[in-house]
């Protein structure tokens, strides 16, 4: 690998990326940074719509170079430029306190909200008000672990391409379709005409989990919205839904997480969805 090539942490491609950390900037580049091995390996495997890479730029010490031989090289073969870097370099690029020695450039991967009701969706996570970027990367993770179609942002949560939101996906970004800056009155009304079931999730819900899936209504395509960290949803956005559901405890917990009520919402969805009679296609009556 040999000396790095980026000696400066001067450099103006350095300082471009740098410039990432901020939303403005990246909104006004559409890129961001996707930092470690795991989000680097799924950003050189993504395409964008039209086949163009993900991955545009790669920084990397000569020692992570040589870790990571195979994703340097398919990086390199991507088409992305790739930069064996100092690790003052990396210090520099890099949003963590210990840098892993690799750090991607990516272009913007969202969808537009009309693509993902075109694919017919199943099941939807909405994250209306999530302002925690550690939260909504989660959720993010859980969604696609739970097999969801796609994850909707609206424009009062987080911005997805916050470092924190990128690293706590672990690569689900690059996963699955998320549509970002959507209304959460526009969600509800183009999924529900999608033929999606809408239900809001909040520990003060009329509705029981468990009693959802008792009555066997659990098994029809579905949208859960989850709200803010800190008060839950709004009582405007929980009129909207079809049907506001908590997750019940039956412990002396007090109540649950954001993204662990998210991952029990969408895994009973997910469950009741592949079981014997189990709606999956909108079509099906």
């Amino acid at each position: 690998m040999g000396t790095p090539e980026l000696i400066s942490p001067r450099s103006p491609r350095v300082a471009a990326a740098r410039r990432l950390a901020k939303r403005n900037f990246r909104s006004k580049e559409r890129r961001f940074i996707a930092e470690g091995p795991q989000a680097v390996r799924e950003a050189v495997e993504h395409r964008g719509p039209g086949g163009e890479p993900t991955l545009l730029e790669l920084f990397t010490t000569t020692e992570a170079a040589t870790r990571y031989a195979p994703i340097v090289e398919a990086a390199r073969a991507s088409g992305a430029r790739v930069h064996h870097a100092s690790d003052a370099v990396l210090a520099e690029v890099s949003q963590t306190v210990t840098p892993q020695g690799i750090v991607g450039v990516c272009g913007f991967l969202d969808s537009p909200f009309e693509d993902v009701l075109a694919a017919r969706p199943k099941l939807v996570a909405v994250l209306a008000h999530v302002r925690d970027p550690g939260n909504a990367g989660t959720v993010l993770r859980c969604a696609d672990a739970a097999g969801a179609d796609a994850v909707v942002l609206t424009d009062a949560s987080v911005d997805l391409y916050n470092p924190k939101s990128v690293r706590a996906s672990v690569g689900s970004l690059f996963h699955l379709p998320v549509a970002v800056g959507v209304p959460v009155e526009r969600a509800v009304a183009g999924l529900r005409a999608a033929g999606v079931r809408v239900l809001a999730a909040d520990g003060a819900g009329d509705d029981d989990l468990d009693a959802e899936l008792d009555a066997g209504t659990m098994g029809t395509p579905t949208a859960w919205i989850f709200g803010n960290e800190a008060w839950g949803l709004p009582e405007e956005t929980r009129a909207l839904a079809d049907a506001v559901v908590r997750v019940p405890i039956h412990g002396k917990a007090e109540s649950l997480n954001l993204a662990t009520a998210a991952a029990v919402c969408l895994y009973a969805s997910a469950r009741a969805q592949r079981a014997p009679g189990g709606c999956r296609s909108v079509t099906q009556s």
